[in-house]
């Protein structure tokens, strides 16, 4: 396929890419509803009614942000257990994925946290589903790591990690992200072990 016919395509998504990213910058900011669809446009450099060839308003863009990291967070869960050689590497993988995500996307944290119930009903199922089968991935690798422990105290610490590494909102910039980084792994590692030893 030439170039020529994969350019407009691509710069298409790539415009989409960005026009999510500034729209999650703005509505971590501002709230959805304190943001319009002329300061996304103004964030990326078009008129706010060029954005509806993208997007068929807020509720579709934000749609489709919390659609993506849902899926996106998913699909890498699936990819790293997958090739993983045993469950330890399986976690190791799964806390990278998550931690790397917690510190390059706190404003995506913020608009799942204060927005998820702005997103049209239809939407939200299949987040809300997307989301259950990602903490599976998750629990699936814990219990075969701990056999023992049921399922439900599995599920619930996993809930717990995410809350704990999904705190960066409230921390960025205190440390540099080569520091964060350990630090988040070795407390959601000591999260885990707690949770299946106090059982």
């Amino acid at each position: 396929m030439s170039t020529a016919s994969t350019t407009p395509t691509r710069s298409r998504r790539n415009r989409r890419a960005e026009i999510l990213e500034a729209a999650a910058r703005l509505f971590a900011a501002r709230g959805f509803h304190g943001v319009s669809i002329e300061d996304i446009g103004g964030a990326v450099g078009v008129s706010g009614p060029a954005l509806y060839r993208h997007f068929s308003g807020k509720d579709a863009l934000l749609s489709e942000m919390l659609l993506d990291v849902s899926s996106r967070l998913r699909e890498s869960a699936v990819a790293v257990v997958t090739s993983a050689t045993g469950p330890d590497e399986a976690l190791d993988a799964l806390l990278n994925v998550q931690i790397t995500f917690a510190i390059e996307q706190p404003a995506l944290i913020t608009v799942h946290d204060r927005e998820l119930g702005n997103v049209p009903e239809s939407a939200r199922r299949q987040i809300r589903r997307l989301q259950r089968l990602y903490v599976e991935e998750w629990v699936t690798v814990l219990a075969e790591l701990h056999p023992a422990c049921p399922a439900a105290r599995l599920r619930a610490a996993t809930h717990a990690v995410f809350g704990l590494l999904n705190s960066t909102p409230h921390s960025a910039g205190e440390l540099p992200a080569q520091d964060m980084r350990p630090l988040l792994r070795a407390m959601a590692r000591a999260a885990i072990t707690a949770s299946v030893k106090a059982h």
